[in-house]
């Protein structure tokens, strides 16, 4: 039986109206708010498209679009969403995968204005440890938030990060080199046998005292695995969205890599003097 049609405990689930114009008119999305359904394997419909669509918008990997049909990649969209809203004030978000009536709430809250990418509140700040930071990444949402210089959100990207066994360290870092499109292809020939193995754009990374990381910023010739833990340590995007970051980005600039936006390091500048 599809998990829409499963019934929840109504009683401790709030009842008030969705208030987002992209989630509101969805009697699919009614019956999710008010605790009567879940939607997970074998569901689908107008609602969970809009839900798909949001999600998208605010950065999390959804390989296969917004097609209205609840599967993987769906599953992996809402538990990285998940990870973010447990931490961005809706602690009864678990992370199972499926939207149920908590996570939709939280949705509700925390997604961009239809036609918008990004989202309304929750944001990490662009400084770590008192520093100016370009970008953000937060490991277990896999999302990579870039800023401008004046330190207002850009965009934010999904990403795909290290493994348990070769991990994306968290810390402060800065971009040492910019390779372009020749320069990417031949490194991936080199190190891996495979020109697009780095995809369109690399930005090699080294720890904020100089010393290298071992790991970079790239594009990736396999984008269905964006918003997993798949990598080897380097941080993959879409190759559309690492020719925005490699153009926006100059080397030198500080990268914040941390596991989720309540690192205690991400906060307001330093007062000096």
């Amino acid at each position: 039986m599809p998990l829409e049609h499963a019934r929840t405990a109504a009683a401790t689930v709030p009842t008030a109206p969705l208030e987002h114009a992209r989630l509101t008119g969805s009697p699919q999305l009614a019956d999710v708010a008010t605790g009567t359904a879940v939607l997970g394997t074998g569901s689908r419909g107008d609602g969970l498209r809009a839900v798909q669509g949001a999600l998208m918008d605010m950065g999390f990997a959804l390989y296969g679009g917004a097609d209205g049909r609840y599967g993987p990649d769906t599953a992996r969209a809402l538990r990285n969403f998940q990870v973010h809203a447990a931490s961005a004030g809706f602690p009864g978000v678990r992370t199972s995968g499926v939207l149920d009536a908590v996570t939709l709430r939280a949705l509700d809250a925390l997604a961009p204005a239809t036609g918008s990418r990004g989202q309304t509140r929750a944001l990490p700040s662009p400084f770590y440890a008192g520093q100016p930071v370009r970008v953000v990444i937060a490991l277990r949402e896999h999302r990579t938030f870039l800023f401008d210089p004046e330190g207002r959100l850009l965009d934010i990207f999904p990403n795909a990060v290290g493994t348990a066994a070769t991990p994306t360290h968290p810390g402060l870092k800065v971009v040492r080199a910019k390779l372009d499109q020749v320069a990417t292809e031949n490194a991936g020939a080199r190190l891996w046998n495979d020109r697009h193995v780095f995809g369109a754009r690399l930005l090699d990374l080294s720890w904020v005292d100089g010393h290298r990381s071992g790991e970079e910023l790239h594009g990736t010739s396999a984008p269905a695995l964006l918003g997993g833990d798949v990598s080897h340590g380097c941080i993959r995007h879409a190759n559309e969205d690492i020719l925005v970051l490699h153009d926006a980005l100059a080397v030198g600039d500080r990268i914040a890599v941390v596991e989720t936006l309540q690192d205690a390091n991400l906060g307001v500048p330093v007062t000096v003097g």
